[in-house]
């Protein structure tokens, strides 16, 4: 039992890093991404990221209540890592939106970022309509309830998010991240290479496959996947530290194996 809560602690801190910002965005819900302003957050460069929170900043000083700009600056805020300042902009943003479903789904998402989950939960929520479900909001309220350690919950709402969207490379990715929270590799793996496999899947995807496979210990095979989306010397570095993180924990496991053993005799 304690391996397994060390090694899905590490899982929750490595998935987080992957998807905001080390490899590549927490779980692929996450990102805010309007079409109609350049590419997805997700795929920009770090010297893109920085000539963009400055060009949005200023643009987001001079009209706060452009939602689009709005949307898109707290996304790459985000990525950047900075989570307070991403969710300041959101929580503005909801108050000048208050019933836009974007707005709400993008602010539960800033605060599900900064580790405001229930709040985060009660936007995502709000930001859903019974009489027209949008399977975006389902799987990010699926990802929260997952943080929150409600599992089942979470599960049940990923499938009626799939009944919805077949095949959906992000959703099928969650549910991969639901597992790998839970300690279960070999099922989460299965569901991330499906998710890589099916139509629309992205960098944040393929990351979320290669640290599963290299949680595993299958670092050679990990490395190979990263380097599908990242250099090189990315993808050997991100390996790196996965096993450097796996070696601490393995450390740790056989220190508590012997005090338990001292304690014993």
């Amino acid at each position: 039992m304690r391996r397994k809560q060390l090694l899905v602690s590490t899982a929750a801190i490595l998935a987080a890093l992957a998807l905001a910002g080390c490899a590549s965005d927490r779980m692929t819900t996450g990102s805010i991404n309007p079409a109609s302003y350049g590419k997805p957050v997700d795929q920009l460069t770090e010297a893109d990221r920085r000539a963009e929170v400055d060009s949005l900043g200023r643009a987001y000083a001079a009209n706060p209540k452009d939602k689009a700009v709005a949307l898109r600056y707290a996304a790459v805020l985000q990525i950047e890592g900075r989570t307070d300042q991403s969710l300041a902009v959101m929580r503005r943003t909801a108050i000048v939106f208050p019933k836009d479903r974007d707005v709400l789904a993008a602010y539960g998402k800033a605060l599900a970022a900064a580790g405001d989950l229930q709040p985060a939960l009660d936007a995502v929520r709000r930001a859903q309509t019974p009489e027209y479900p949008d399977w975006k909001l389902m799987s990010a309220e699926a990802a929260i309830l997952d943080q929150l350690g409600k599992t089942q919950e979470a599960r049940a709402l990923y499938r009626r998010a799939l009944d919805m969207r077949p095949n959906e490379a992000s959703i099928l990715s969650n549910l991969g991240m639901s597992y790998v929270l839970e300690g279960d590799l070999k099922t989460a793996e299965t569901y991330l290479r499906s998710a890589v496999a099916a139509p629309g899947s992205d960098s944040r995807v393929r990351q979320n496959l290669a640290l599963v496979v290299g949680l595993q210990g299958r670092f050679k095979e990990a490395e190979q996947i990263a380097q599908q989306e990242l250099s090189a010397a990315q993808a050997q570095a991100n390996v790196s530290y996965l096993r450097s993180m796996l070696a601490q924990q393995n450390a740790w496991s056989q220190i508590k194996a012997q005090d338990e053993e001292k304690n014993t005799n």
